[in-house]
């Protein structure tokens, strides 16, 4: 299903309302009830404001200090999963305490081994 303005609609009248995670490459319809905007790098951003801005960090090309000046209401640092999880997640803990701006996002489900 293609999300539209007209599909946004639909589930407004229904009594839904309408939450996206998205790359950001693409504008989003009308009527969206919250936006979280998930950059990768690389790719020109088109969505430049909405509720949340996700980083996964670190990630070459991404730096949050490119997204910092955007309309969003929370900046969130995700550290990257990899075989340095634990560096990065330190990495994205320091960032945080020294650029306020910025809030830690956690996968607890992968800090509690739940896959």
């Amino acid at each position: 299903m293609q999300l539209d303005a007209e599909a946004v609609d639909a589930l407004h009248d229904e009594g839904f309302e309408v939450a996206i995670e998205t790359n950001g490459t693409r504008p989003a319809p009308d009527g969206i009830d919250w936006i979280c905007v998930s950059p990768k790098a690389g790719t020109k951003l088109l969505l430049t404001s909405g509720h949340d801005l996700k980083l996964v960090y670190p990630q070459a090309g991404a730096e949050p200090e490119l997204f910092e000046h955007l309309d969003f209401d929370r900046f969130l640092l995700q550290p990257m999963d990899s075989e340095d999880l634990v560096v990065n997640t330190k990495a994205a803990i320091e960032y945080c305490l020294e650029h306020p701006q910025w809030q830690l996002s956690v996968q607890s489900h992968k800090t509690l081994g739940i896959r």
